[in-house]
């Protein structure tokens, strides 16, 4: 079997504005100025401890938890307001089932998002069924440590070499390579592709269709897609 892994944030859904919410929400709870929008989406695809103490520094790391109390009170209101709905990426859908119908491939996800947020995205986009190992920040630790993937095989009893990142941040790069499996990178999310290279994308692509043709090189799969 393949296992073919994807990150969330970035990846398969576009949320950005609710990710600058979450982080503006924790800067106000503790009287911190916000960083620029470059700044704060540098660090998705983070666990959320990890991600605002990148931001706010050693020198602030009291603040913390209070700020990530506050993010994720924030997230749950919106999301129970129906005002969270990160939409997926054009093409997302269309290869998602694609993968998912052949008989040799297993989907999973490996987030930086809490097992809450991961439901809250399946249940909003209707993806029951479509990933058979779901490992998270509240399951393993942040990225790019390799838990999230090392998890994921032990799940679903596939091998390193073929299992396959995909992943549009350099942590999601690295955590590929520290599990010694294969990575690539999208360029529609929150890091540059030279920066996705730089930590070990065989290839980075510009548009979803383009996933099965590179899998197909990385992987060296050559059965047509059901």
């Amino acid at each position: 079997m393949y296992l073919v892994v994807f990150d969330c944030d970035g990846t398969l859904v576009d949320s950005q504005h609710t990710i600058i919410h979450g982080l503006e929400v924790g800067f106000e709870a503790v009287g911190l100025p916000m960083p620029d929008r470059h700044t704060a989406l540098s660090i998705v695809g983070l666990s959320l401890e990890p991600a605002f103490l990148h931001l706010v520094g050693e020198e602030n790391a009291h603040l913390v938890p209070t700020m990530c109390d506050a993010y994720r009170t924030s997230k749950i209101a919106r999301r129970e307001g129906g005002f969270d709905h990160d939409p997926l990426y054009p093409g997302t859908r269309e290869v998602l089932d694609a993968l998912s119908a052949r008989e040799d491939v297993l989907l999973g996800v490996a987030t930086g998002k809490h097992s809450r947020g991961v439901a809250h995205m399946v249940e909003v986009h209707d993806l029951h069924g479509k990933f058979i190992t779901v490992q998270t920040a509240d399951k393993a630790p942040s990225k790019p440590h390799p838990g999230m993937l090392m998890q994921a095989m032990s799940e679903t009893g596939a091998q390193p070499e073929r299992t396959v990142m995909i992943g549009d941040t350099s942590f999601d790069m690295e955590m590929a390579r520290n599990a010694r499996v294969h990575a690539i990178g999208v360029s529609w999310g929150y890091h540059v592709p030279r920066e996705l290279e730089r930590a070990g994308a065989r290839r980075v692509i510009d548009a979803f269709p383009q996933l099965l043709p590179a899998l197909d090189e990385v992987l060296g799969w050559k059965k047509e897609i059901a």
